[in-house]
């Protein structure tokens, strides 16, 4: 499959862009070649689509069920309630909604955590965009739910493949409050082994931070170093309550982090992610939106806006997180995080391109790109989608979105009804 985009804005200049397979394969000026489809540039600007560093995919069905409550109450009485009722095929359908919203505002990979693995995955596959997905690892200090969660990931792990190269398989064990240290072990041993990375929430809240010194004497970035966990495969996601020695620790261990500001602001944890501080010891750090059940959309460039003003208004400076830093957090240095050869636009790149509509109203008059998409745009100006070489989106439209629009709609009200 080729594709030549014609007469697209890149870097300030007009340029056609060569797409062959899955690689950008040359970008000049007026080319010259035959191709399988050919899409006009005009009006429009090229962008390296984003990443999302942290979601829950398939939560889109609790999109608006439960909102202003106490983080606590939110899970304990709402979210596990009606998650031990969902099914693959639940899994399955909320995930192609979440990957339809994604393609819609421009998000061509994300990070997984949820129940379901094969809803997931196949979601994934069948949507055309790329994932870590995770099967989330809970034990509850339960040895046998360890057993349980170890046997099931080790099946996981050997059907990947079915599901081909853009979905990658992540180990997904869910936080220290409901994982074993004998399971957290086990799973860094085997992402040692194998190569994988670990999907983890980390020091999201206060009381987190306050079990951990009661249950095991230090903060939780200790604890981890102690069963050593603390390696570069470990994506941690919120690190909101860190204090200077634990980012210290992360740097030693070259920990990637992501952001999630939207989801913190919303579920009220108390504190802001101290972004400066570890941008000081160059840790990896990413943005995500987490789950449509505490956020509640999955829109990168809403989030990359949010984290920026967020850093502004609690430091009183202006200047931390300028717009080109939060951009780069959702493309090339998300693209980074996950060790995926994209995140920009270059010859050789796998072709993941975003085609933004310069005729949008909120980017109008247009003085600066990078200042446009954050404070200005959301995800609608996004108007071409490609990723792995194959357009998912064009002039706005997805291909089969009806179907998944009414069919999310229909298992998400069924979902409830069994619940309840």
């Amino acid at each position: 499959m080729s594709i030549l985009i014609k007469g697209v804005r890149l870097n300030g200049e007009q340029k056609d862009i060569a797409i062959e397979g899955d690689r950008i394969k040359e970008i000049g000026d007026r080319l010259e070649m035959q191709a399988d489809e050919v899409i006009s540039g005009e009006g429009k600007v090229a962008v390296p689509s984003f990443i999302n560093g942290h979601t829950h995919a398939a939560m889109t069905l609790l999109r608006g069920y439960a909102d202003d409550m106490p983080l606590k109450e939110w899970l304990e009485t709402k979210i596990w309630v009606i998650e031990a009722h969902m099914t693959v095929e639940d899994i399955y359908w909320g995930t192609k909604l979440a990957c339809l919203e994604m393609i819609k505002t421009g998000t061509t990979f994300f990070n997984d955590m949820y129940w379901h693995w094969r809803g997931t995955a196949r979601a994934v596959q069948e949507m055309g965009i790329r994932a870590a997905v995770s099967a989330v690892f809970i034990d509850l200090f339960d040895e046998k739910k360890t057993k349980e969660q170890i046997e099931l990931n080790e099946q996981l792990y050997a059907a990947n493949e079915d599901f081909g190269p853009r979905v990658i398989f992540t180990l997904g064990p869910h936080a220290i409050y409901t994982v074993s240290e004998e399971a957290l072990r086990w799973c860094a041993e085997l992402a040692r082994e194998k190569g994988l990375l670990v999907h983890f929430h980390l020091s999201e809240t206060e009381e987190e931070v306050q079990g951990c010194l009661r249950d095991h004497g230090v903060r939780p970035v200790k604890y981890l170093e102690r069963l050593g966990f603390l390696d570069p495969h470990l994506i941690a996601c919120h690190c909101v309550w860190l204090d200077e020695e634990e980012m210290d620790i992360l740097q030693a261990h070259g920990v990637r982090v992501v952001h999630t500001p939207i989801s913190n602001m919303k579920l009220t944890v108390g504190g802001v992610f101290p972004y400066s501080r570890l941008k000081e010891r160059g840790l990896i750090i990413s943005l995500g939106t987490d789950g449509c059940a505490s956020n509640n959309n999955l829109d990168m460039l809403e989030t990359a806006k949010v984290a920026s003003l967020l850093q502004k208004f609690d430091t009183g400076d202006p200047m931390v997180m300028p717009a080109q830093e939060s951009l780069n957090m959702i493309t090339s240095q998300g693209a980074q995080a996950f060790d995926l050869d994209c995140g920009a636009i270059e010859v050789g790149k796998r072709a993941d391109i975003a085609l933004v509509d310069l005729n949008h109203p909120q980017l109008t008059p247009h003085f600066h790109l990078d200042s446009d998409l954050v404070y200005a745009a959301n995800g609608s100006c996004i108007d071409t989608l490609i990723c792995d070489g194959r357009v998912l989106m064009r002039e706005r439209r997805v291909e089969g979105e009806e179907e998944i629009l009414a069919k999310a709609r229909e298992v998400a009200f069924d979902l409830i009804g069994r619940a309840s």
